[in-house]
């Protein structure tokens, strides 16, 4: 076989179909988010980030920065392998009970991503946990899937928030093999929300554990930052709640709160934990300033909240078609995958606007969108510059605009 004429039809097909993905070069701006610098063959030339998950600024808060550079002084640069070999650095230990805390439970166990938290968690229960059934939502995030996947055990898709369909099956089932639900909070795709009590209520009547993925939410919602758990008043009914370090938090890592028996279960015989090297301490450092200050500060997210809710107003103003929704996502909806990626390159060329084009696979075909996340560090002249651009790209592109 020609391995590399085969790689080179592969990605020829995503030229084609408008699919293929560039990264661009950009350097973040220290205490001017969202602000970076970009890097072409021309020279450098200062964008405005607008697709970033770091959702509040937090990893440019100067807490946080502060705290991982005291780490870095105290402990060095990396954690020396993973933590079964190497030991517990005692930031990973002031992180695990700070998300414990957070999430009032017991306990908690840190991963090197939250992709790498739900892939582990997920497929050591369905290995372990003998006959175990796991009911997975249509729409749960790739990581939840491969997890489902590598665990083995039986697994049942049900309808994207369709809670008739979810009781269907769970009834559809041995009534006397353990279950688990598993789904997430806020869907970053289309930016809806999981009817989690009502979720809650089937899991108690058929027996089964719930698994929410809070990565979207955490920072986010609720009064100390807690996820959308927390703001409906719920975390003590769910079994599991993963989250990330990497999004609202602004820093890298992933982490599930639970029990101590269930953290300790995963903890010592989940492969994607023991055999990887931890965070290095000054990761830890900076995510346990983040969640203590987003404990007790609700400015970020009030003004957050505004923002979002000023940004689709000026869209609707425009006839620019968004997906509503209850979250801080804002999908423009564009439905074609070329005029997508071509959109997403004027603005970045031409008016200096950093927006990625979200195509197939990650949505389905005819659903493509830019995935805007705006951040309380956007001004009222962001905003304007943004969709003034929009204005102009849709109708260059002759899209349909939204009737108000």
């Amino acid at each position: 076989m020609d391995f590399e004429a085969f790689f080179k039809s592969e990605l020829s097909g995503l030229h084609e179909e408008g699919r293929y993905r560039v990264f661009a070069d950009l350097e973040r701006q220290h205490g001017n988010f969202p602000r970076a610098t970009r890097y072409t063959a021309t020279g450098q030339h200062d964008v405005t980030v607008w697709c970033s998950n770091d959702y509040l600024g937090m990893g440019q808060n100067p807490a946080v920065v502060e705290a991982m550079k005291n780490a870095i002084d105290h402990c060095g640069a990396g954690a020396g392998g993973t933590r079964n070999i190497s030991g517990t650095n005692h930031y990973h230990v002031m992180l695990e009970q700070e998300l414990a805390d957070l999430h009032g439970k017991e306990s908690a166990l840190i991963f090197t991503s939250g992709y790498i938290s739900n892939w582990a968690t997920l497929g050591t229960l369905g290995q372990k946990i003998p006959g175990l059934i796991i009911f997975s939502d249509a729409l749960n995030h790739a990581s939840m899937i491969e997890g489902i996947r590598y665990g083995r055990c039986e697994k049942v898709i049900w309808k994207h928030n369709d809670l008739k369909d979810l009781e269907a099956k769970l009834k559809a089932a041995d009534p006397r093999a353990p279950k688990l639900i598993a789904f997430e909070s806020v869907y970053s795709m289309d930016g809806d929300i999981a009817p989690i009590r009502e979720i809650c209520d089937l899991a108690d009547r058929y027996g089964a554990m719930t698994y929410l993925d809070e990565v979207h939410a955490v920072g986010m919602y609720g009064p100390r930052g807690g996820g959308v758990a927390e703001r409906e008043g719920l975390m003590d009914r769910l079994t599991i709640i993963e989250g990330t370090l990497g999004k609202a938090f602004g820093v890298m890592g992933g982490y599930i709160a639970a029990s101590n028996a269930l953290c300790d279960f995963i903890r010592s015989f989940a492969s994607g934990f023991i055999f990887t090297t931890a965070l290095p301490p000054a990761l830890a450092a900076g995510a346990v300033a983040s969640i203590r200050h987003l404990k007790t500060s609700q400015i970020e997210r009030f003004a957050h909240q505004e923002r979002v809710r000023r940004l689709r107003a000026m869209l609707d103003a425009s006839g620019i078609p968004h997906m509503p929704n209850p979250s801080h996502i804002v999908p423009v909806m564009v439905g074609d995958a070329a005029k997508c990626k071509w959109i997403s390159d004027i603005l970045l060329d031409n008016f200096n606007i950093y927006v990625q084009p979200i195509n197939y696979p990650t949505v389905p075909k005819k659903t493509e969108r830019l995935r805007i996340t705006p951040t309380p560090l956007h001004s009222d002249a962001d905003l304007e510059h943004l969709v003034g651009a929009l204005h102009q790209l849709w109708s260059r592109c002759a899209l349909a605009r939204a009737v108000a």
